[in-house]
């Protein structure tokens, strides 16, 4: 793999990555709530996410995933459901926030660790979208006479190494303004936004389809 097949990746990837999607809208969600370590609990759930994709690209698995009618649509009608959920929690907690939630700070700790790495692994887990850039990738930058197994796995770690760096900028970036918008009317007003967002999410993954 030449670098110039990298570079393109690279960018291509990162477009992917810096494009609005459920990963901006968690990060946005769990860091002014839990705080820049359930943050970055996140992004490993999502790097975590990738490398099970990956592997089941290389394996194949993927493949079956993407052309079989009945699978893709059981994967992809968990994943909506599981980004619905999270949407309808996060408008549950803004509705029944009241008028006291705007004198009151929330809890630096309302998410374990454990809990908000598990909502970033399945927020991308249970996305064949995932896969299918991953499938529709590596044939385009794996040239023949390579190792497939060690070309592919590269590409996943570049891809992995941005995204990375991408969210976790973006923790950061939340924590800090965390600080100054701490009240309770901000986080109700969040929750809400947030809310809205990942529905909206688990509608459009719904009604996506294999290519």
């Amino acid at each position: 793999m030449s670098w110039a097949e990298i570079v393109t990746f690279a960018l291509v990837a990162a477009l992917l990555v810096m494009s609005p999607g459920p990963n901006g809208v968690l990060i946005a969600k769990t860091v002014p709530t839990s705080g820049r370590a359930a943050g970055f609990a996140n992004v490993a759930g999502f790097v975590t996410a990738f490398y099970l994709h990956g592997a089941l690209s290389i394996l194949g698995l993927s493949v079956i995933l993407v052309q079989s009618a009945l699978a893709f649509t059981v994967v992809k009608l968990l994943g909506a459901a599981y980004l619905f959920w999270i949407g309808v929690k996060a408008l549950k907690a803004a509705w029944q926030g009241g008028g006291r939630a705007q004198e009151v700070a929330p809890a630096r700790r309302e998410r374990t660790l454990r809990r908000a790495y598990v909502e970033g692994l399945l927020t991308n887990a249970l996305n064949p979208k995932v896969s299918m850039f991953y499938l529709a990738a590596f044939p385009q930058f794996i040239a023949p006479g390579e190792t497939p197994v060690l070309a592919s796995f590269t590409l996943v770690v570049i891809h992995s190494l941005i995204n990375a760096l991408w969210f976790g900028a973006m923790v950061m970036l939340f924590d800090r303004l965390a600080k100054r918008l701490s009240g309770g009317g901000f986080q109700r007003w969040l929750k809400g936004v947030t809310g809205v967002i990942f529905v909206g999410f688990a509608a459009r993954l719904a009604s996506l389809r294999a290519v």
